[in-house]
């Protein structure tokens, strides 16, 4: 070998090829080999989060490659590289290290959920562009493109790739200020700033103690024109010092109503990536990540069973997953393709079978009103409100796009997208609403229509 080249230089090449490049790319390119002083062979990774994730994941297979590559075992010793000179204690030490930001929680706003991380995210041809780009923000303090716009329907992962963000950067860039709000926390905080008489350091906040911005859901600011436009203040702000944005929505930009222009033009000069529902190889992939992440012991046939019925978003697999093994738990049942089906049938039963007409039919049926008055432009509460919640429906059960939903209903999109949201927003905030939809639900998940 080069005389210039360690051990450690053709271990990594080995295991290039054997683990996903995003990972290697994270976890082991960083690591480094210390000057051999003895028979130990020592490697440095940045940081003590770094650190502990090689050890839990890696560990195994990085002995591994050196032992074949040696013809014979080496103590490996896993340490914090130390800029300052002073000596870190190895991670086999008996004494436990500190490991910030494990369970990271950013300067302002939510927390962030502590395994939506990268390692924990499943790649596949739906989802690698916003990956790739999520991954590159991340990374870099300064990207070529601050500003990234996540599209997708509820349960695809946005919100797992918008805290993965948050996380990276909380543990390699432990001094960047990290905000991780919804769009709807962002307008209650404003009004209450407003309130309290305090709305100049709401906007101090954002404008210069904010390094990176997660702003979920911005689909959610439709029709709220005064924090639109402090926002677009705050983003032009923002930008302007190149600090890191991301964007969530389940709709483009320019299929959001009651948007201001600025901001609407603002958000479309974002990269914007749409992830779609995972195919087949993804879904497997997920229910396999998800199975040994909780520890659960369970065939490869019924995991591919599983990816195979359950095809429409990553929460539905998850669903199927722990339904599956709390079934066989509470009953004492075999865990075999039987119980598996059972637990699926409930989960899909009649879904295929639901069409925009089947429900108009329901919601006529239950609120009393004809196909017609539906339909209708009539603005009566009686029937907007009924109206609305068929759009959410057909939403929710079918595969319509946002226009052919607005046509049957005879409707704009915009409309159609307006409808969807206020009803999102309702069950979240009405008890009685939410106790409708779920009935309306039930019904169709049933076939009672």
């Amino acid at each position: 070998m080069d005389a210039s080249e360690t051990i450690w230089d053709q271990v990594k090449a080995k295991i290039k090829d054997r683990i996903p490049a995003h990972s290697y790319r994270m976890w082991i390119e960083p690591v480094v080999q210390k000057p051999e002083t003895d028979d130990r062979i020592v490697l440095q990774s940045p940081n003590a989060f770094s650190k502990k994730r090689i050890m839990s994941h890696y560990a195994d297979l990085i002995a591994s490659e050196i032992q074949k590559m040696l013809g014979r075992s080496r103590e490996v010793v896993f340490e914090v590289a130390d800029t300052n000179g002073a000596k870190k204690k190895p991670l086999f030490s008996d004494i436990q290290l500190p490991l910030p930001h494990l369970n990271s929680r950013p300067h302002n706003g939510r927390p962030l959920r502590s395994d939506f991380t990268f390692d924990q995210f499943v790649v596949g041809a739906s989802n690698d562009f916003a990956y790739s780009a999520a991954l590159s923000l991340a990374c870099s303090p300064k990207p070529l493109k601050s500003a990234l716009f996540l599209m997708a329907k509820p349960g695809l992962g946005k919100s797992h790739l918008s805290q993965a963000v948050g996380h990276h950067i909380l543990s390699h860039f432990p001094g960047e200020r990290v905000y991780y709000v919804t769009a709807e926390d962002f307008a209650m905080e404003m009004i209450h700033a407003f309130k309290l008489g305090s709305i100049g350091a709401f906007k101090e906040k954002y404008r210069s103690r904010c390094d990176v911005l997660l702003l979920e859901d911005v689909h959610l600011l439709t029709g709220k024109n005064r924090t639109q436009m402090e926002l677009n203040f705050i983003l032009e702000n923002l930008l302007g010092l190149d600090k890191r944005i991301i964007f969530t929505s389940c709709h483009l930009p320019s299929d959001i109503p009651k948007l201001d222009e600025k901001l609407k033009s603002r958000l479309s000069s974002s990269i914007i990536s749409n992830m779609e529902a995972p195919d087949y190889e993804t879904r497997l992939k997920i229910l396999k990540q998800k199975a040994e992440s909780n520890g659960y012991q369970i065939c490869n046939e019924i995991l591919q069973y599983l990816a195979s019925e359950l095809t429409n978003d990553v929460r539905q697999l998850e669903s199927g997953l722990s339904g599956v093994m709390a079934k066989a738990s509470l009953l004492c049942a075999p865990l075999d393709l039987h119980l598996a089906g059972s637990v699926v049938k409930n989960i899909v039963q009649h879904r295929k079978n639901i069409t925009m007409e089947s429900i108009k039919r329901l919601i006529c049926k239950q609120y009393r009103l004809t196909p017609d008055e539906l339909v209708s432009r009539s603005r009566k509460q009686s029937v907007l409100r009924p109206r609305q919640i068929a759009m959410y429906l057909a939403r929710k059960y079918t595969e319509a796009t946002l226009q052919e939903i607005g046509k049957c209903f005879n409707r704009y999109h915009a409309t159609a997208i307006h409808s969807v949201d206020s009803i999102e927003r309702g069950v979240k905030e009405n008890g009685q609403l939410q106790k409708q939809v779920a009935y309306l639900c039930h019904k169709l998940e049933t076939g009672q229509f």
